[in-house]
């Protein structure tokens, strides 16, 4: 029998723990209510003016899409550990060449991101996905899933927005233009001083010292980034983003390779290029992982000891080219998919939302503090670094919990319904035609869900690039993709045919497997132990058994994995639901089509007549002014960004099921449809 004091210290402790966990609820309870506090009616939107190429509209309208104002603003608002410059100077920064700012409105306008009025969650008045994140007591502007991931069509003087649509944003030029205003403001002396008067007034920096410090910093930190991924070859054409694409995945594989590679592989091809006194130069002072501060000084005295040839072939050793941009994949659904990404790369069952989350939030600038240290941790042997005498530490920035959140919120949305009372109204005889073709020529791919069941599921159905005939660059980037493991080198991969062991050089997509599987085992640092614990173990749980995607098998045409070729299923396009079609333009994984109507029109070749109606080769894409006809945006007469689709990864072709040119998964051919026969069908498509 224990003595009363003992069962008295007993009771005390549980009576502590029971009065710690009422208050962590409580206090979980009252952050939600606080989060979701911010309910503006208008959602923030700036209810009217004219964008970048003329289009004025006078009101902003939301679509019923299952969510409140106060979710959207949650969505827009929320936090997920992006890190991309501090936030005062995101404030302050002056555009290169004038004393404007760089995120006054217009200026954000001219990128394609959506303008905002100041609400709760954002006093600042930041652009719909730019927010103001935390790190180590540090403040910072970041991006949240909303920033790709939330358009706006205006029509007629309405601007409608669309919720988890595809953004109109152009993130390649944004980059480079923030990365030239940093260095113009280095450079200009007036520039600099302004600058500093105006970090120091917002409290977050205490000297003009540190101001300048950390200026030079990011501006190499940013420079660098667009330097690795935009592409240089001046042997072929150059394939540019534009407005409403990126190559996410070809920036995320490269952010990944420049955060694995360890002292050893950089000294080594270091050696190819430099003498021994100014390799011993370089690399003086560097851990084994090297630091941020350690990428940071190397950068730096790189730039002293190589030419711009050097500085380029040493860049095109370690990173792949990041030429592959597809449309931003719009969100409706996502949560209720078997595989996700337009290649099928990522299995949504499991704790796949958690680690596809975290290896989006890598790519846009989570903070990755990933250091060597002795002996081995929970996290590392989960983690799959086993229990050796020193271990990775993958610290980050990256909020595993409100990643969490924001894919359960997903689970709310549905897609968007074509506004009869904003568009022209649907022809009804036409419609019903249209869906009678619809079942000819596309439901064989195209499934059909009911957009608000909450039982929905979406299975999708993969066809081989050789098949579907569109543009294979970004299926076969992620194929062929590679790169030196550095400190990941000889851990095991969990692949679908077995366990891929990275060796010196590995394919980029089991890169970021691994990587982002030590992300996500890794706690945050800066809670207390147990704390720490506790929530990741519920994210965990909670990601898995909350999740009713279970894991299942690939559907339709596409060649299997195999122990040779473990990532051969992701040559391949999906088909997916077409519910609210209507307000994803421009179309084809890689935006290469303006329209629906002209998604139903052949590719021209050689020899084919003059006289006939084709898709264009050539369109404008930037514009927000949507066609309620052949449904899509603007694409002639105003001075946007030029598509140019004979270049690999603009490519136009394939998909031509309605024209004739293609077979039916059965092998069948059908009739090219008459003109009628199209507009009937998009009739049918505005339904969705």
């Amino acid at each position: 029998m224990l003595p009363n004091y003992f069962l008295q210290w007993i009771k005390l402790f549980l009576l502590v723990c029971s009065v710690v966990a009422v208050v962590w609820l409580l206090a979980g309870v009252l952050l939600r209510l606080y989060e979701f506090r911010d309910n503006d009616p208008d959602r923030g939107a700036i209810s009217s003016g004219t964008d970048k190429f003329g289009d004025q509209f006078f009101q902003t309208i939301y679509l019923d899409q299952g969510w409140s104002a106060s979710d959207s603003l949650w969505f827009y608002n929320t936090t997920q550990g992006s890190n991309l410059l501090p936030y005062s100077f995101f404030l302050v920064l002056e555009q290169p060449d004038s004393s404007d700012l760089f995120r006054d409105n217009q200026n954000i306008d001219r990128y394609g991101y959506l303008p905002q009025r100041p609400t709760i969650n954002n006093p600042d008045g930041l652009p719909v996905g730019m927010v103001r994140d935390e790190y180590q007591s540090q403040a910072f502007m970041g991006f949240t899933c909303a920033a790709c991931h939330t358009t706006q069509l205006n029509y007629q003087g309405v601007g409608i927005r669309i919720d988890g649509g595809p953004a109109n944003a152009d993130m390649e030029t944004f980059m480079i233009d923030l990365a030239d205003a940093l260095y113009a403001t280095l450079k200009n002396s007036e520039k600099r001083d302004r600058f500093v008067v105006n970090v120091l007034e917002k409290g977050q920096y205490k000297n003009q010292e540190d101001v300048l410090i950390d200026l030079k910093k990011y501006a190499q930190r940013i420079k660098t980034y667009t330097i690795i991924n935009v592409p240089r070859d001046t042997t072929r054409p150059l394939t540019r983003y534009g407005y409403a694409r990126l190559d996410a995945f070809g920036r995320i594989y490269n952010r990944v390779l420049e955060h694995i590679m360890g002292a050893q592989q950089l000294r080594e091809l270091l050696t190819e290029i430099l003498t021994t006194e100014e390799l011993a130069e370089i690399m003086s002072n560097v851990e084994p992982v090297l630091s941020s501060t350690n990428r940071d000084h190397i950068i730096e005295r790189i730039q002293i000891y190589l030419t711009s040839k050097q500085i380029i072939q040493l860049r095109n050793r370690i990173y792949n080219p990041a030429d592959a941009p597809v449309s931003y994949p719009f969100l409706w659904d996502i949560p209720q998919h078997d595989y996700v990404q337009w290649n099928g790369r990522v299995d949504n069952s499991g704790l796949g939302p958690m680690a596809r989350n975290a290896g989006q939030m890598i790519g846009v600038f989570g903070t990755l503090d990933w250091q060597e240290r002795d002996g081995f941790t929970l996290s590392s042997v989960i983690g799959g670094q086993g229990f050796g005498p020193k271990h990775i530490d993958f610290q980050s920035s990256i909020d595993i919990r409100n990643l969490r959140r924001v894919e359960k919120h997903l689970r709310k949305l549905t897609s968007p319904q074509w506004p009869e009372h904003i568009l022209p109204k649907i022809d009804r005889a036409r419609m019903v035609n249209g869906a009678k073709l619809f079942s000819q020529y596309c439901a064989s791919c195209h499934g059909h869900i009911d957009r608000i069941d909450p039982d929905r599921r979406v299975v999708a159905k993969m066809i081989d690039t050789s098949s579907i005939g569109t543009d294979s660059k970004m299926a076969t980037n992620g194929i062929e993709y590679a790169g030196y493991s550095g400190i990941l080198r000889n851990q095991y991969v969990g692949v679908s045919t077995g366990n891929l062991l990275l060796q010196r050089q590995a394919p980029a997509a089991a890169l970021l497997t691994s990587a982002t599987r030590n992300v996500v085992t890794t706690p945050d640092r800066d809670k207390w132990f147990v704390r720490r614990w506790v929530e990741r173990s519920l994210d965990f749980a909670y990601t898995f058994f909350d999740n009713e995607v279970q894991s299942s098998l690939k559907h339709g045409n596409y060649t299997p994995d195999t122990s040779d070729n473990p990532f051969a299923s992701i040559l391949a396009y999906k088909a997916r639901p077409l519910n609210g079609i209507w307000a994803t333009a421009p179309y084809l994984h890689n935006g290469s089509v303006p329209t629906l109507y002209d998604l139903l029109l052949p590719k021209r070749r050689p020899g084919d007549p003059v006289e006939g109606e084709y898709r264009p080769d050539e369109f404008m894409v930037g514009s927000r002014e949507f066609d309620p006809v052949k449904v899509g945006l603007k694409s002639t007469d105003y001075d946007g960004f030029l598509f140019r689709t004979h270049i690999w990864g603009n490519n136009n072709g394939g998909h031509e099921f309605a024209s004739g040119r293609m077979p039916q998964p059965d092998g069948m051919f059908l009739p090219a449809l008459t003109k009628k026969q199209r507009l009937d069908l998009v009739e049918y498509l505005k339904s969705l």
